[in-house]
């Protein structure tokens, strides 16, 4: 088991990619925080899940927009969980809008959720971290934050900021033994990306555009968060993982 015992905050674990998460570090002996907004059922569900298992895990209901919030959720997982040693940003939405007539509310929500929800998390994760002398912090992005994508610069931009964040946090948490990195999921079956996985246009510009010529499965993302979690990525950090089927090229 290449994550024994460490204990892991997944965000937005309730459905797709991270759930997906939340499972496979539990298969690997992590005890798990369920981060969710909204979906009480689907989070209990993985919860149920991941003790079935056998590992330890629990459901917060979390905005992670919110620093004071966040700064609870974190208390708890030191408290029942018995630290963090490992953080998954993953939580995120989308709203869709153009440029000439996006809303102020539309661009601000989703910078919050996306880039201050991955500031929130990280910090409050990596002062627990520090104090242990080793750490995960994996962001995750969209292929949106390096290309660009039409009618959601707002979330294009979070994702770019992302980039950004985790470099810089990689070069100040490095000598505490944290390590900073980000994933770059492609187009996966989830929620968010229905509309270009049945609209038939949007379906053929998409898989045009990947190498392997389908979308993914969330458990075809995970593995890489549990690469980059374990003492196999130890010597990684500040760097941009694309699981993307070739779609970055």
């Amino acid at each position: 088991m290449r994550l024994k015992d460490k204990k892991a905050i997944v965000t937005g674990a309730g459905r797709g990619i991270g759930r997906a998460v939340a499972l496979a570090f539990a298969r690997e002996g992590a005890d798990v925080l369920v981060n969710y907004h909204s979906n009480d059922a689907a989070a209990k569900e993985v919860v149920e899940a991941i003790q079935g298992l056998g590992r330890i895990a629990i459901a917060v209901k979390t905005d992670v927009s919110n620093y004071g919030d966040v700064q609870s959720m974190v208390e708890q997982c030191v408290r029942d969980l018995g630290g963090v040693d490992i953080l998954v940003n993953n939580a995120g939405i989308s709203r869709p809008g153009m440029l000439l007539s996006m809303t102020e509310e539309s661009w601000d929500r989703i910078i919050d959720i996306h880039l201050k929800g991955t500031f929130n998390c990280t910090q409050a994760a990596a002062r627990n971290m520090k104090e242990k002398g080793w750490g995960r912090v994996i962001n995750v992005i969209s292929t949106a934050g390096l290309f660009g994508t039409v009618g959601q610069i707002n979330y294009a931009s979070a994702k770019a900021g992302i980039i950004g964040f985790s470099k810089s946090a990689s070069r100040e948490l490095g000598r505490y033994g944290i390590n900073v990195n980000v994933i770059c999921p492609g187009v996966t079956a989830t929620e968010m990306t229905e509309k270009v996985r049945t609209d038939e246009k949007l379906k053929e510009i998409y898989l045009s555009r990947i190498q392997l010529g389908r979308f993914a499965d969330p458990e075809e993302i995970a593995p890489a968060f549990v690469f980059l979690a374990s003492d196999d990525a130890g010597y990684i950090t500040g760097q941009v993982l694309g699981v993307d089927g070739g779609y970055i090229g």
